[in-house]
């Protein structure tokens, strides 16, 4: 698949020094979210994490962006097509819900609903629910009129559906159920109980209602309604499900937040790969003892580079069997940032307040520290401990052993990422102040000083052997400098799949909240040192892994450790 670069992204990077090389390839979806077809024919897909909507041609596979971000929707997470080929896009974060008219102009249908998600129209109807405890669901009306409250005390609503019957039937996220309701109003009524993480329901051409779950397995449960009322389990093995369509075939095609991608699912549960699956960011990379690399990918922990399982589908183009997503998920770890191995274990932080360690062999994960402010980058210091930059507190944070946490420096402006070289001293990346600082002890505490300036927004940050390299996003480069010699900073790679698209416009604040629910994810690439002597870069701007590997002549020394060597 092409780089979300374009023309710009044939190669993940030039160098004169490093060989670059892909560990799986680009996403061409930045997450998938809300599906529905167009007049058109194609199936358009939400991008809540993109902050854009495409279209995507089932007989080609080929993806087109109709509504780009920078434009007035900043996180679509749902759509629906109205009778006159209106889009109507529900826009998580910021609480708004939109019309597109067939024409492209966008106007705005209402503010009052907090934190809408799953939204649909019957006829010229628009109805629209709430993501949150207590939601409600609501009736809008795109050409004014107040909007109606059908009904409340949903427990997390998202994609819903009108069934055969004419009710409106949406899922309750948290407690496992299925209700419906009259588009008139009434008294809702409920469906159906112990469905696993219900996240969307759709109905296919037959009438037999599907929901689906968005749990690690992939699960679809089909309950025929109108018969028997029997249930059946089908396993797709596509973590995340988040929506689904059904064509005039009765093709099923469904997404995933987790991983992107559009996939046809077969009744047997077998799957074809229309638009291939990817990482979503990704953001925080590390690799272990074993040589294993993981990176932090917002809703989970993924193995890039390590596929997961193709099935083939019988009878179909070759172009259209069961493709390899290029990232395993090993876990689904909400708001997974940055990311640092130690021995067997992982340690996450979340740009959501948390720190958290992962343990991928018995698969358990307990807190470390939560009530950060946008915790980022994240190592092991030299006695073990962790170190976090908190990027929204301008503070780098100690973690001890017995999850006691100290302020080690503070007055950054914006600290990313934090590394340490064989002496132990302390780095720190602060984007705002463009500058790699270093964390000296003074007689009257911790202090810092410059080790370069004038940098243009560096994020990730790690050491190899006596060289400090950073990734300089906004230039879009590696870079590195000396800590023997302090020698002049050397560029190391350039043209980096970092950071925004080309053209792709601003993106709202990733600090943004809305009604206490988590907005959309920092930037931020991620940087790490292997133990062949590689290096390891989060491709952000394309959703890859990147692994560097020196050009020069002679044999690489390998770390026995599998932390970074910075730690």
């Amino acid at each position: 698949m092409p780089s979300r670069y374009g023309d710009t992204g044939h190669g993940p990077a030039t160098s004169g020094l490093w060989s670059a090389t892909r560990l799986g390839s680009p996403n061409p979806l930045w997450g998938s979210n809300g599906v529905a077809f167009g007049p058109d024919g194609r199936l358009h897909v939400a991008q809540f994490l993109a902050g854009q909507i495409s279209a995507v041609d089932l007989a080609s596979g080929e993806v087109e962006v109709v509504v780009p971000m920078g434009g007035p929707v900043h996180s679509p997470d749902d759509l629906a097509f109205g009778a006159d080929g209106s889009m109507y896009i529900a826009d998580l974060v910021p609480g708004r819900v939109w019309r597109r008219s067939p024409g492209g102009a966008y106007s705005l249908v209402s503010d009052q609903v907090k934190v809408p998600n799953g939204i649909t129209c019957v006829g010229d109807r628009l109805f629209v629910n709430e993501m949150r405890p207590c939601g409600r669901l609501w009736e809008l009306f795109p050409d004014g009129g107040d909007p109606v409250v059908l009904t409340d005390g949903l427990a997390l609503g998202n994609a819903m559906q009108r069934g055969p019957d004419g009710h409106l039937y949406y899922p309750h996220m948290v407690t496992g159920q299925v209700w419906r309701i009259a588009p008139d109003g009434g008294e809702p009524q409920l469906v159906a109980e112990d469905v696993h993480e219900p996240v969307a329901v759709r109905f296919d051409l037959g009438g037999v209602m599907h929901v689906l779950s968005r749990g690690e397995a992939g699960l679809v449960t089909r309950i025929d309604l109108h018969t028997t009322g029997g249930r059946s389990l089908v396993t797709s093995g596509i973590t995340g499900l988040d929506n689904a369509a059904f064509d005039a075939e009765n093709r099923m095609y469904v997404s995933s937040f987790a991983s992107g991608g559009i996939t046809e699912l077969l009744p047997d549960g077998r799957t074809r790969t229309l638009v291939p699956r990817g990482l979503d960011g990704p953001y925080g990379v590390t690799v272990d003892l074993k040589g294993t690399v993981y990176a932090a990918d917002h809703y989970r922990l993924a193995e890039p580079g390590r596929p997961d399982a193709a099935r083939e589908v019988p009878g179909r183009e070759a172009r259209f069997e069961a493709a390899p997503s290029g990232a395993a998920t090993r876990a689904l770890l909400t708001f997974a940032h940055g990311l640092v191995s130690d021995g067997r274990l992982l340690h996450l932080t979340s740009q959501y307040g948390q720190v958290r360690t992962h343990d991928p062999e018995r698969g358990t994960t307990r807190v470390r520290a939560s009530g950060l402010d946008r915790p980022t980058g994240i190592t092991v210091g030299p006695d073990g401990g962790l170190v976090v930059a908190e990027s929204g507190a301008g503070r780098v944070l100690a973690i001890a052993g017995d999850d006691t946490v100290g302020v080690l420096a503070e007055g950054f402006d914006r600290p990313v990422d934090v590394a340490h070289d064989a002496e132990g001293r302390c780095y720190v990346t602060d984007e705002v102040r463009g500058a790699v600082l270093r964390i000296v002890r003074q007689e009257t505490g911790e202090g810092v000083e410059v080790v370069v300036e004038g940098l243009d927004a560096p994020q990730g940050l790690t050491v190899l052997d006596e060289e400090l390299y950073w990734v300089e996003t906004g230039t879009r480069r590696l870079r590195s400098v000396s800590l023997v010699s302090g020698d002049a900073v050397r560029t190391e790679a350039e043209d980096l799949p970092v950071g925004l698209p080309p053209g792709g416009g601003p993106r709202p604040d990733p600090a943004l909240f809305t009604h206490g629910m988590p907005g959309l994810p920092r930037p931020f690439a991620g940087l790490t040192a292997a133990p062949d002597g590689s290096l390891l870069l989060s491709a952000d701007g394309e959703g890859t892994v990147i692994r560097l590997t020196p050009r020069r002549p002679g044999p690489t020394k390998e770390r026995p450790s599998g932390r970074r060597p910075s730690e």
